[in-house]
């Protein structure tokens, strides 16, 4: 529990263990939240505009792999008591959270600090970690936190509502790609994980990283990253600022969409960088399929002229690849291509 940033972050100033090597490091080059990632208004996706909304989802991830989107039916009060829950699960005294708190990375329900290979990485993450899944919900809300009181319960709504939203946003993928409706659902998205990253305020935001660069392995992540800034995604050489939107969802593509789509769809790099002020808490779901489903690029997507950029694989295959190599965007794509 001491190791928890959370725990000990008003002591001292920034550890020379937190600090990353110059080339990685943000620096004090000041990158604000920018416009630019598209913002896409679901409550348009019925009736007449449904076809152009598809294309705009397609559009924004194929251009930047990342998108926001507003409208989106999951009621707000919702999203704000289960967003005021999850920092109140961070504020909690220690010993409230100890039963939650795991070094053990197989342990399914657990908080942590940096990453799962805390002992073995050479820079720590300025974050710590609540992660649990959230399928099937009625054996996992078993086993999540149960303080505050109400987690259980609120956070149970929440992640139906946001399972809901991934498979609207899915489904309009699929239209837009020209494939058979529900294509996406059952096996394929199957697995629903929550990961709650808590980045308490940094003595030198210009020296540490809350998230280091990488692509997600999933199929797609739902990210609400409340009202503080500190998203970053990589494009065309730079590193671009997400900003927050009031009541907003931001949505990326994984690997396995990039896959399935034969590099059609683009996973993109981002990060998450810290600052000296205020805490920052967001919540990602991340919507992945069933280990033992078969990934591979999809016939029909393909031109007459073109090959598979990828082998069939089962994704527990692609997930353990994944975590052995810290989630390096440059290498966790290399064993499932194909080379011509």
């Amino acid at each position: 529990m001491e190791k928890l940033v959370s725990s000990w972050f008003n002591d001292q100033p920034l550890p020379q263990s937190y600090i990353f090597p110059p080339d990685t490091r943000p620096g004090n080059h000041i990158i604000p939240g920018c416009t630019t990632i598209p913002v896409v208004d679901l409550s348009k996706a019925s009736g007449l505009h449904r076809t152009g909304i598809a294309q705009q989802i397609l559009k924004a991830s194929r251009e930047f792999g990342f998108f926001q989107v507003v409208n989106h039916g999951v009621p707000e009060n919702l999203v704000n008591d289960t967003m005021i829950l999850f920092k109140e699960f961070f504020e909690l005294p220690a010993e409230d959270k100890a039963d939650v708190y795991s070094e053990d990375p197989k342990r399914p329900c657990r908080l942590y600090t940096s990453s799962s290979s805390y002992e073995t990485e050479k820079v720590h993450l300025w974050r710590d970690n609540l992660r649990h899944p959230c399928h099937p919900l009625e054996e996992c809300i078993k086993i999540w936190p149960q303080k505050p009181t109400r987690y259980r319960e609120t956070v149970a709504a929440y992640s139906i509502e946001a399972k809901k939203l991934g498979l609207r946003i899915l489904e309009l993928v699929s239209e837009g790609l020209g494939l058979s409706p529900g294509f996406f659902g059952d096996k394929l998205s199957e697995s629903v994980l929550l990961s709650v990253n808590h980045y308490p305020p940094c003595p030198d935001p210009s020296l540490t990283l809350g998230v280091s660069k990488h692509c997600d392995p999933n199929l797609l992540t739902i990210l609400h990253q409340g009202d503080v800034y500190g998203l970053q995604v990589y494009k065309d050489g730079e590193w671009i600022g997400v900003e927050p939107l009031h009541n907003a969802f931001v949505v990326n593509i994984g690997h396995q969409l990039q896959i399935i789509s034969n590099n059609k769809l683009k996973s993109a790099e981002h990060r998450a960088v810290t600052n000296s002020k205020v805490a920052r808490t967001t919540a990602a779901f991340f919507i992945n399929p069933s280990d033992d489903c078969i990934i591979e690029p999809v016939g029909s997507l393909m031109d007459t002229d073109e090959s598979p950029a990828y082998r069939a694989f089962r994704f527990k295959e692609f997930l353990l690849n994944y975590i052995s190599l810290t989630g390096n965007p440059e290498k966790s794509l290399e064993p499932f291509k194909l080379h011509a």
